[in-house]
This record gives C-alpha cells, structure tokens and sequence, in this order.
C-alpha cells in the first residue's frame, strides 16, 4: 500500500474551478471510511477507485465492486506507474445505474499507455458499485 503526503494533490485529479484538490479533500474519506462514508455518485466512486489502484488499495477496490462481478483478489503490477485520469463523461442511466467514461494513463517499465473505459454502476443499498467496464 502507498501512502501520500500531507496535502499532496488527489490522484484523481479532481479540481474546484482552477486549484487541484487535495486527498484529504477529495477521496481519502471514502478510501479510508468505506463503511461511514460511501462516494455520492457513481462519478466519485470511479475517482476513488482510480485513487485506490494509485494507492494499491486492494480492499477499497474489492468493497466497491457488485458482489456479482467481484474478483476473487486484485493484484498490483509494481512496474506501472499511473500519470492521471481524465473524466470524458457521467451519464445517469436510471435511479439505480450510471455510466462514467474515461481514460486513465499509466506508464510499464518506461511504455506510456491508456485505459479508455466506460464504466458502468449500480446503485445498492444507499451506495453505489463498480459493475465493470468496456
């Protein structure tokens, strides 16, 4: 697990108009308070989850996953360095389900790469889950 110093921006790069927000701020109470304090909206989660992987979060990530799509574990490549996220779209589908569009660089062993993914969520429970994504 990585840990991050005091007021170092969010991995996931939220922003309020033109300052970056800190961890503090931003993710570090649904990372660190799963049970108490559940992401608002399915775009908080997926900011959070992208947060987790930065910070090799295994039970954060394993917690917001649909019980239905869950992995048994989740495993963290040492070599891959994660360079940021960029939010592309937040769409609510329905009181229950969302969608979140983004794409999330990361770096292996010196090879810049991107994820570009639509997300898909369910709200259960008053919180919502990670169902997977394409």
């Amino acid at each position: 697990m990585i840990t991050l110093a005091k007021n170092t921006a969010c991995p996931c790069g939220r922003m309020q108009g033109k300052r970056s927000l800190s961890f503090e701020e931003c993710c570090q109470r649904y990372l660190d308070h799963f049970d108490s304090t559940p992401a608002p909206d399915a775009e908080s989660l997926m900011r959070s989850r992208y947060s987790a992987f930065v910070l090799q979060r295994a039970s954060y990530l394993l917690n917001t996953w649909d019980p239905s799509h869950r992995p048994a574990e989740v495993d963290f490549d040492a070599n891959t360095k994660w360079l940021g996220l960029e939010v592309k779209a937040h769409r609510t589908i329905n009181l229950g389900h969302a969608e979140v569009e983004f794409v999330a660089r990361y770096r292996v062993q010196g090879k810049a790469s991107r994820l570009h993914e639509l997300s898909r969520f369910v709200y259960q429970e008053g919180r919502w889950y990670y169902i997977d994504g394409i």
